[in-house]
């Protein structure tokens, strides 16, 4: 089934906007690569900020979804690290030039409230998470643990353009891994 012209233009300006920039890509831009015509776009979004809007939240939903999957299948005591592991298979598939959300943050913070907080809220619900992990796996006790796995994923969004996927990929499971043991000695 043929995608409907809106999710075209989602899939194209997301597309453009990781590649090039959200402030870097316009409009005609992104009409041109979708085969539409402007009208089209401001048929389904108002504005440009409308459509980064959109584009963030549907990439976000699309993450947030392969996490719960990984989480919710695995087996007991390995949701945290199943969770780790969902968020390096998106990295290879969708973000080996980093993170989207730190881009729309860092080209937002003074051009618009609204994108700008629809990334830190999507942050705060990858931390979320997190936690939520952690406490399946029992280690909820460890204050810092989530707080710190944040840091290590995080890390892993930006480690990729300077390290290579691979390499990012093991130091983040390393370091995962030490983590987590010293958390499981420390659990009563």
């Amino acid at each position: 089934m043929p995608a409907s012209k809106r999710d075209q233009l989602l899939a194209t300006a997301e597309r453009l906007f990781y590649e090039q920039g959200f402030h870097a890509t316009g409009i005609d831009r992104i009409v041109a690569a979708a085969g539409v015509v402007r009208m089209t776009l401001y048929n389904h979004f108002a504005s440009k900020e409308a459509l980064v809007a959109a584009v963030l939240q549907a990439r976000h939903e699309r993450f947030i979804a392969s996490l719960d999957a990984a989480v919710a299948c695995a087996p007991p005591d390995q949701a945290t690290r199943a969770l780790v592991e969902a968020h390096g298979q998106w990295l290879e598939r969708n973000s080996q030039q980093g993170c989207i959300m730190v881009k729309a943050m860092g080209e937002f913070a003074e051009h618009s409230a609204e994108v700008h907080a629809l990334a830190i809220s999507a942050k705060r619900d990858l931390l979320a998470r997190i936690e939520a992990a952690v406490a399946r796996d029992g280690l909820e006790r460890q204050d810092d643990l989530a707080r710190r796995l944040f840091m290590v994923l995080e890390g892993s969004n930006t480690a990729v353009v300077l390290l290579g996927m691979q390499r990012a990929l093991d130091d983040t499971r390393a370091v995962t891994d030490a983590l987590l043991d010293t958390a499981l000695s420390e659990t009563p």
